[in-house]
């Protein structure tokens, strides 16, 4: 993303005897986030479900299309609301974003309406081509999802043949002169060893790592027991933060790693804030908008853009919204010496594995988690799945419905199996 620098103003002495006035004390950024902001600072856009992989940790259960997905002309309704809310970048994912025949339509109109596009892609569609029509933009940045620094560890996640996908498609976008993608790296218990690959892949393609935290939400409640780092490789992956945070993005994934500090600070950048329905949300691709990325659940959702008011109406004035920009309830945590670093950690987390929200977070790193987790608690289930047959071994239960291996089911009249169900596509 191009970045506009403020103007320098000339210096001014002012007149003999008067003091120059001192700016008004606004208070920790972090506070006036918790009240929430008129605009999203991070809006996350699904506009699809339909995609070509099937990752055993997928938030949003993707794989299939869903018929109730918005038009073209209700996508770029919403593209001209962001524009007068004067919301600067969305970030589109899936699915697989670029699965939609009306995707680069989209990106177009956003980047012409002054909001700028930042999309996720496991690198289907990252031909030669369109590389260079990415390079020749100063408003879109592409961000490739890898999970292995190797394929064994990535496709055992993402399926096989995705991490020469992905790496094809860093080299043609380094072969374009595209500046500053972005690889994105959901950490595991498989890959934390690996961070120093990570960096190494990212620097041979002039990238930006980014790393993110494995949430229990949508496939990934069936893995996070299995798939999730352990203690000790949050303490390897906290040091190694701290050694080369300010290189590497992280989206306040961690701030929950925070506790680590001695110094009673957090050690690492980021606002160490839950910014869900303050700060940050997410609309889905029938138009549901949900308080989190991380949280695709209808305890969370807010509202649809569709209803009168559309996302401005649900974003500055929806019921749940208001609350949640309200003081939270944090329990027993605000009493731990390190609640001011980590805030009780991650709301998200704790509603997927059953735990209380005001209570720590799962992977508490003083220990609090593993004593609740070790305890009886219900997992809530999901009520969105949009899998098409996930055949990796890591998946525990079986998908919804398995007529229809084609990503663009319900594209078309008819689908390349022949099937021809709403349904079940």
């Amino acid at each position: 993303m191009t970045t506009v620098e403020s103007p320098v103003m000339p210096s001014m002495t002012p007149p003999l005897g008067l003091e120059p006035q001192q700016p008004p004390k606004v208070g920790r950024l972090v506070d006036q986030f918790e009240k929430g902001l008129d605009a999203p600072i991070c809006l996350t856009w699904e506009l699809t479900y339909a995609c070509n992989l099937s990752c055993v940790h997928c938030l949003s259960s993707s794989g299939k299309r869903d018929p109730r997905e918005l038009s073209t002309e209700q996508c770029k309704a919403i593209i001209d609301e962001l524009q007068r809310m004067q919301v600067f970048y969305v970030n589109i994912g899936g699915g697989e974003p670029t699965v939609r025949p009306d995707f680069w339509e989209l990106v177009d109109y956003a980047t012409s309406h002054q909001v700028g596009v930042k999309f996720s892609t496991n690198g289907l569609r990252i031909t030669p081509e369109v590389a260079d029509r990415l390079a020749a933009s100063d408003y879109v940045d592409v961000q490739i999802s890898l999970d292995g620094a190797t394929a064994e560890v990535n496709d055992n996640v993402r399926g096989p043949g995705s991490f020469d996908m992905a790496v094809r498609a860093l080299e043609n976008l380094a072969n374009a002169g595209f500046k500053d993608a972005k690889i994105s790296v959901v950490m595991t218990r498989e890959n934390v060893s690996q961070l120093d690959d990570f960096k190494a892949l990212a620097d041979r393609y002039g990238a930006t790592l980014r790393i993110t935290r494995l949430r229990p939400s949508g496939r990934g409640a069936d893995v996070w027991d299995d798939l999730h780092p352990l203690p000790e490789q949050q303490r390897e992956l906290y040091d190694w933060l701290v050694a080369h945070g300010d290189n590497v993005l992280t989206g306040d994934s961690f701030f929950h790693l925070a506790a680590f500090s001695e110094s009673g600070g957090s050690g690492l950048p980021g606002l160490n804030l839950c910014g869900a329905g303050r700060v940050v949300c997410l609309i889905d691709p029938i138009g549901d908008v949900y308080a989190c990325p991380f949280a695709i659940h209808e305890n969370f959702l807010a509202g649809n853009v569709t209803s009168e008011g559309g996302f401005q109406e649900i974003w500055q004035h929806s019921d749940l919204f208001t609350e949640l920009r309200e003081p939270q309830n944090a329990g027993a945590c605000t009493k731990c010496q390190h609640f001011d670093a980590c805030r009780g950690g991650c709301m998200a987390a704790k509603f997927f594995t059953g735990l209380p929200l005001a209570g720590p977070d799962p992977e508490c790193v003083q220990g609090f988690g593993e004593e609740l987790l070790a305890g009886d608690r219900t997992k809530p289930t999901a009520n969105k799945d949009h899998s098409r047959g996930v055949p990796l071994t890591l998946m525990t239960r079986p998908p919804t419905r398995d007529c229809d291996e084609n990503p663009l089911a319900g594209f078309a009249p008819t689908t390349a199996s022949g099937c021809s169900s709403t349904n079940c596509c």
